[in-house]
Order: C-alpha cells, then sequence, then structure tokens
C-alpha cells in the first residue's frame, strides 16, 4: 500500500530499463527455455551482472472477455512462434486523489507543524475533468511475470541441485505498482551470489489491481470470484512450481517476498482456505510492512460493489462484464481516486473461500500453513503516510478510525475502549509509539492497525522461530524500505549503504538456507521469547524488543469489531 515509492519505483524502472538497453540487446544467441504451452527466449543479457532476464512470460490466459472478474485460467498453447517477451504489460492502474495532499503534508509535518487546514495545501485541480494519463503498457490482458536468472545457474538446469528461489510481490495499495515497478534486483542477485550460495533466481509477477482484482460480496459472488488479485498470485506460485525447474530453480526452496500491498497479499498467501487446502506453493516467506485495510462485513463489500456498478451505468456484473475496458477502467478510476483518505477502497475482503476470515484470525485458530519458515519486517513511522493532516481533535480521530471500521459503528463500547484505553487522548508521549498530538495518535492507530501488529501475528503463529527486522532510517516512513532491499549503488533514497546492503544479505542468506545470518553481516538474533528484532538504524544495527509486541496487538487480532 504504498504510494510513497511511486517517485522510487519510476526511477527504478528508469534504472532498470537503462541497464538493460546499455548492457545488451535481444538477438537469436539468446537462450530459449521450453515451458512446454510455449517456448519462450530471454529478452536481454546483463554481462555485469552475469544475468539473463526473460521477460514477460504469460502464467495465465488473457483475464478478458468471460474471463474478467473471474479466476485466472491456464494459457493456451503456442509452440508455433518463439516469444520473446514484447510488449512490456502492465495491470491497469488506478491513483488516490488524497496522494495530492499527502507529499507537502507530511514534508511539512516531519519539519515539526502539526496544524492544518483545508487551506493548508495549495492543491490545484483539474478543471477539465480529465482523467489521468495512463501508462502505455497497461492492458487488461496483463498476467505475466519475469524470470531473472544468473547465467551459471540457467546453464545447470537439470544438471544438479536446483538453485532457490526468490519470488516479489509488488506493493501499491492493491491499485498500483506492476512487476518490475519496484526496482532492479541485480543488487539481490549479486549479494546472493557473494553468500557463496551459488545465486539465487528472482521472479517477479503482474496481478490484477483495483476492481478488475478486488470486486467481492455476495452479489457480486453469486457469478464472479472474490479476490482474483490473490488468486492470481497463487496461479503465479503455482507456474513458479510447475515451470522454474527449466530455468534451473528448485521449486522446494522457494521464498516469497513483497512489501505493503505485496507484504499482506503473503499473509493472506499464508492462511489461504484456512490452511484446509494443503501446503503453499512455497517453502519460505519473507512479509515486509504487510498492510491491509480490514474488509470483513458484507455491507462494505456490497457498498463498494454497488459503487462500481453504479459508475458503469448498469446494474450486474454481467452487464459490466460486456462492456469495453476503457469503461471499466474509467470507473475504477474514478471510484479509486474518490478513496477516503488513506484508504484505496479495494483490497483484499473476507469471501468465505479463500479468505474464510481476516489473516490474523486464521493465525490465532491454527488455520494456516504451519510448515513455513518466516522472516518479517516492519518500519518505525508506518502510519503517517495514511494519516490525514485534518485529524485535529477526539471527533476527527472517531470519523477517521469509522471510516477505517465501519462496523464500529454498531459496537460503541469496543470505540470507547480503542479510544480511552488503547489510544486515549494523552499527549504527553507516554502511550503508543510516544505520540504527543492527535495526528501522530491517528498514525500510531493506523500503523498498528493496517501494518505492524501482521508481524507480531506471524511471530506467534510460528512459535517465535522467526526473524523480524524493524527498520529505524530516519523518518523511517511507510515503503522507505524498498529502496533498500533494491539497493544497487548511490542513491538520494538510501541514507546508509551498510543498512541497504546487510538487508540484501539477510534477504537472500534466508532464501538460501532458511536462516539470514551471514559472515562479515551483524548477527540476526530469532525473535525468541523475548520479541527480538534486528534494528536497522542509519548510525547502526543492533538488537532489541519488538514495540508490536504489546496487549493493542492482541486486542487487534481478536478482531472484536467484526
Amino acid at each position: 500500500m504504498a504510494p510513497s515509492i511511486s517517485g522510487l519505483a519510476i526511477a527504478a524502472f528508469g534504472i532498470w530499463l537503462a541497464g538493460s538497453v546499455t548492457a545488451q540487446s535481444a538477438n537469436a544467441s539468446l537462450p530459449v527455455v521450453d515451458l512446454g504451452y510455449e517456448l519462450h527466449q530471454a529478452s536481454f543479457y546483463n554481462s555485469t551482472g552475469g544475468f539473463y532476464n526473460f521477460s514477460n512470460i504469460r502464467y495465465a490466459a488473457p483475464p478478458t472477455g468471460a474471463n474478467r472478474f473471474r479466476a485466472p485460467q491456464p494459457p493456451a498453447t503456442n509452440r508455433t512462434a518463439i516469444q520473446q517477451g514484447t510488449p512490456g504489460r502492465i495491470c491497469p492502474q488506478a491513483g488516490v486523489a488524497w496522494g495530492a495532499i499527502a507529499t507537502p503534508f507530511i514534508a511539512a509535518y516531519l519539519s515539526g507543524q502539526t496544524q492544518f487546514n483545508s487551506s493548508s495545501f495549495n492543491i490545484s485541480t483539474a478543471s477539465s475533468g480529465s482523467l489521468p494519463v495512463q501508462d502505455p503498457r497497461s492492458t487488461e490482458d496483463c498476467l505475466f511475470l519475469d524470470v531473472v536468472v544468473p547465467e551459471a545457474i540457467l546453464n545447470n538446469a537439470g544438471k544438479g541441485y536446483g538453485a532457490p528461489v526468490l519470488v516479489w510481490i509488488y506493493g501499491g495499495g492493491y491499485t498500483m505498482g506492476d512487476k518490475s515497478g519496484s526496482g532492479n534486483p541485480a543488487g539481490l542477485l549479486q549479494q546472493s551470489e557473494a553468500n557463496n550460495g551459488g545465486g539465487v533466481i528472482y521472479v517477479s509477477m503482474n496481478y490484477r489491481l483495483g476492481a478488475f482484482g478486488w470486486l467481492s460480496g455476495p452479489t457480486f459472488q453469486t457469478n464472479g470470484d472474490a479476490n482474483a488479485g490473490l488468486l492470481d498470485q497463487r496461479f503465479a506460485l503455482e507456474w513458479v512450481q510447475q515451470h522454474i525447474a527449466a530455468f534451473g530453480g528448485d521449486p522446494n526452496r522457494v521464498t516469497v517476498f513483497g512489501e505493503s500491498a505485496g507484504g499482506g497479499s503473503i499473509m493472506h498467501q499464508i492462511t489461504a482456505y484456512g490452511g484446509r487446502n494443503g501446503s503453499a506453493p512455497f517453502q519460505q516467506a519473507i512479509p515486509q510492512s504487510p498492510g491491509f485495510a480490514p474488509i470483513v462485513s458484507n455491507q462494505q463489500q456490497e457498498q463498494i460493489f454497488n459503487g462500481f456498478l453504479s459508475l458503469l451505468n448498469v446494474s450486474t456484473i454481467e452487464q459490466a462484464r460486456n462492456l469495453s475496458f476503457t469503461a471499466l477502467q474509467t470507473a475504477n478510476i474514478i471510484q479509486v481516486g474518490g478513496s477516503p483518505y488513506g484508504g484505496f477502497t479495494y483490497g483484499p475482503a473476507v469471501d468465505g473461500n479463500f479468505v474464510p476470515a481476516l489473516p490474523g484470525e486464521l493465525l490465532l485458530h491454527g488455520q494456516y500453513d504451519k510448515n513455513l519458515r518466516i522472516m518479517v519486517g516492519h518500519n518505525a513511522n508506518e502510519g503517517l503516510l495514511f494519516t490525514s493532516p485534518f485529524v485535529q481533535n477526539d471527533t476527527a480521530f472517531v470519523t477517521n478510525l469509522q471510516t477505517t471500521l465501519p462496523t464500529l459503528r454498531a459496537w460503541p463500547q469496543i470505540l470507547s475502549y480503542i479510544m480511552n484505553t488503547l489510544y486515549p487522548p494523552v499527549f504527553d508521549g507516554s502511550q503508543a509509539m510516544g505520540y504527543t498530538n492527535q495526528i501522530a495518535r491517528a498514525a500510531a492507530l493506523t500503523s498498528e492497525l493496517v501494518f505492524t501488529c501482521n508481524t507480531f501475528y506471524l511471530d506467534k503463529a510460528y512459535g517465535n522461530n522467526t526473524y523480524s527486522y524493524f527498520f529505524t532510517v530516519p523518518p523511517a516512513l511507510h515503503g522507505q524500505d524498498v529502496a533498500y532491499t533494491y539497493y544497487n549503488g548511490p542513491s538520494a533514497s538510501v541514507l546508509n549503504s551498510t543498512v541497504a546492503v546487510t538487508l540484501q544479505q539477510y534477504i537472500t542468506r534466508f532464501a538460501e538456507t532458511g536462516m539470514p545470518n551471514e559472515a562479515g553481516a551483524p548477527y540476526f538474533n530469532m525473535y525468541g521469547s523475548n520479541a527480538t528484532v534486528e534494528v536497522l538504524n542509519v548510525s547502526r544495527i543492533s538488537a532489541a524488543m519488538d514495540p508490536t509486541a504489546n496487549q493493542r496487538c492482541n486486542f487487534w487480532q481478536k478482531a472484536l469489531y467484526v
């Protein structure tokens, strides 16, 4: 859920393209991998990093026409031509209007300003009513993935033990993002080879976004598949299980990692079907700042669905399925754009099937894949990005909370407990995350409800035999550790290169061995009974007690607001 990294993602994508163009271009000598249903050739070879990029591999049939708003289907067999991964494709995107306020607000807040009103920001609005310009790569037919594989691993395919695999699921509020937008994985591949582990294969997939991927609710589900975005991810992960050996990978050594909406998606993959449908299609997971707004009530889901139909001027999902892509995308952009401050309208919802309950509840009740190894991460200031600057008093605090959790309107006693006991209006720095004003109070609540407590749920569910990092490089906003995960040299987004390299070492070593520790890097303690986290700060890397190991998170996990 990280609009804060949109600029970083754009910059990283530019670097990724530049690197691919200057290194070398596609030619007939590049290797071809036989996937059974198609033959796919590497798009380019990076001589500096010594790896091949197989771009835009189709992993599912086009989710268009009758396949709209339904679970992904297998791709058709097409062996008449070698696929070369062109053109580039991303799923249809939709941004939030409040993002225009967030950037100047956060800058002002971090400089010490705490009082804001409706005239605080000079935000120009387009009077023409025109929609944002769309990325030319946007298309409904977007279910593609990339495989980046070191040359030595590809050359060894079928000749011995396969290499470990890192599979990235991107963030972006479940309404934005794409498989290549988070950054160039060259630094991760370099660190994996430096670990003396032989390197890893990197995979990243697109999944459907906004209304195309996250419609749900009782009426919709009579003729549509809820949480299609999660089903896309699952389909891509199953693809990895079936096909990664052809690239030299080991399907029994797959680590899925992702930030924000990517991390929240991983939580849902871990708890998929309440654990009753067998093992997850991966063995390890690294959810980073796992985030999602709890969408639990049928009424809330129904309102979102009906709002989408209303914008389309139709009354059924069957009618919507027959409209043009332009009509659907226009409605999607308008609906997401009008999301309440801090929200994105869409995201994973409790559907009674893939998501039988909130992941926290499922983890609490033992309904998940218990045979996984887990490493988690969260940042010190997760909630500020999603907190309205106009939360200036108790009334605004309550309104903001009820917007996030509409079901609280039916539970005044729970609302009172949250307001007066968990996050009381006491501004002396003694409460959660040391808040001293209303904005920081609201940010603390958002941080724990939507992001940080999720990591605590996972730590507890796996008996504290997990690894957890705590990113505190100032200002430690949500999404700022992504630039460290995808570090490739000096960058204005990375204040300490040692922290970045160390984080990459932890991630790749965990993928290779199930433990993050690597010779030369600061020792990473297991979470354990003392709730120990590895603190990544600008000045040092050290161990401390996890601030999310608290009673507030225990309360949120029970979902008593439902």
